[in-house]
């Protein structure tokens, strides 16, 4: 089989993933991109795959798929990001700032709104008010519409007075 007709598969296995894991059938979803990946490895498949066993609570396991999709595209700055959030849900906040740096470097400027948010919040947890203030007006500047910052700011605004 040529590295078309494998790479054609591959999608298959993983569009047929994708549905299943949008329908929330993570089981069956992790049997498809679990194929997918055997047949033609992508960062796309792992990390998706990574994000179906983040919602079973499986952090460390979708870091380290995260890291194997890194291999394969460092450029990818949601990989960072994710690594950065599976990090603070499983209460590792300091790690996990060095992974939101990352991917505010890797991505373009407007898709770090994100990543200046859970900085924020990593910040305001520590009581680093200052510097939480400052990377919700970052993504607040990227998405004006985005209200988690919106609120995060009048939250620490108000208590700053």
């Amino acid at each position: 089989m040529n590295e078309k007709d494998t790479i054609s598969i591959a999608t298959e296995y993983f569009d047929r993933a994708y549905k299943l894991h949008m329908d929330g059938k993570l089981e069956n979803a992790i049997l498809a991109y679990r194929a997918s990946i055997r047949i033609f490895p992508s960062a796309r498949a792992y990390s998706r795959l990574a994000e179906v066993y983040s919602l079973q609570g499986k952090f460390n396991l979708a870091i380290e798929l995260c890291k194997k999709a890194i291999e394969l595209e460092p450029q990818l700055g949601s990989l960072y990001h994710d690594i950065g959030s599976y990090l603070v849900s499983i209460e590792m906040d300091e790690e996990a700032i060095s992974w939101f740096e990352r991917a505010i470097q890797i991505n373009s400027p407007n898709s770090n709104c994100y990543s200046y948010y859970n900085l924020g919040k990593i910040y305001e947890k520590e009581g680093d008010w200052m510097n939480a203030l400052r990377n919700f007006n970052k993504a607040v500047a990227i998405d004006g519409t985005y209200e988690p910052a919106q609120n995060a700011i009048i939250k620490l605004s108000t208590l700053l007075n």
